[in-house]
């Protein structure tokens, strides 16, 4: 059976809660539709909207920094852009982030929410134009292996939920790790083409049980202990624009 996707996520607020999919129309040099258009500045980022440039994601509330960052549950309507989130214990939130006092509102919401975990200004930035908040500077889609997400839970010797990982597409039928020798080959992704980049370093965002908030595993140094390296997933760039959906068919060029 030939490899295919099974999942497709965004994650319109970098950090926050990932959004499924069942697909997404994906354009030349362009990232993943709706995907980290908004980040938390934790403090002062020195992001420029008139001068759009990476920024570390250190300087944003994920859970790289935050683990409690998962305890926020947010869907996003991009049509009307309001933004939605509820914590236990906490009055749920709605906003409209496309305006200044929706995104003042969502920061005033998440400093109760974060306390003394966030070092603050809690501040929404939106990502002006094209930029997106991505990890990544050459990166703009990001795809992780199942099978590579299995074996390394058949390491440790327990479940590994595959969203610590937080793709954009997941897909099942390739053998495990063989993306990590597949940099500069092209990808077929249902209509779209796409070239594979780099592999994805991880870091201690992986860490976070997405579902309890809770740093449980040190998945970066399981990656090391066992593989020698620390990457989980690849990082791709649109070649040709087109629809994806689940279940659609993926092609590794030879």
């Amino acid at each position: 059976m030939p490899a295919r996707i099974t999942d497709l996520y965004r994650h319109p607020v970098k950090g926050f809660t990932p959004e499924r999919l069942d697909s997404a129309t994906l354009a030349a040099g362009a990232c993943f539709p709706c995907d980290r258009l908004y980040a938390v500045e934790d403090g002062p980022s020195g992001f420029d909207a008139a001068d759009p440039q990476h920024v570390s994601k250190m300087k944003f509330a994920v859970l790289a920094k935050i683990a409690a960052v998962a305890r926020a549950r947010t869907a996003y309507d991009a049509a009307s852009g309001v933004l939605t989130a509820a914590a236990d214990g906490r009055p749920a939130f709605e906003g409209r982030l496309t305006q200044a006092v929706g995104r003042e509102a969502f920061a005033a919401w998440l400093t109760d929410l974060l306390g003394d975990e966030a070092g603050g200004p809690l501040r929404v930035l939106r990502a002006p134009g094209d930029h997106r908040f991505m990890d990544s500077r050459s990166g703009h889609v990001s795809v992780v292996n199942l099978a590579s997400v299995r074996d390394l839970a058949a390491k440790l010797g327990r479940p590994v939920d595959p969203l610590r990982f937080r793709a954009n597409l997941y897909v099942e039928g390739w053998e495990a790790w063989a993306e990590n020798g597949w940099t500069g080959r092209d990808l077929r992704l249902g209509e779209a083409t796409a070239q594979l980049v780099k592999p994805i370093v991880r870091c201690a965002a992986t860490h976070v049980d997405p579902a309890t908030a809770a740093r449980d595993l040190d998945v970066v140094k399981a990656l090391f202990d066992h593989y020698g390296h620390v990457f989980c997933g690849v990082y791709l760039r649109v070649t040709q624009g087109g629809t994806v959906r689940a279940g659609d068919a993926v092609g590794v060029a030879p």
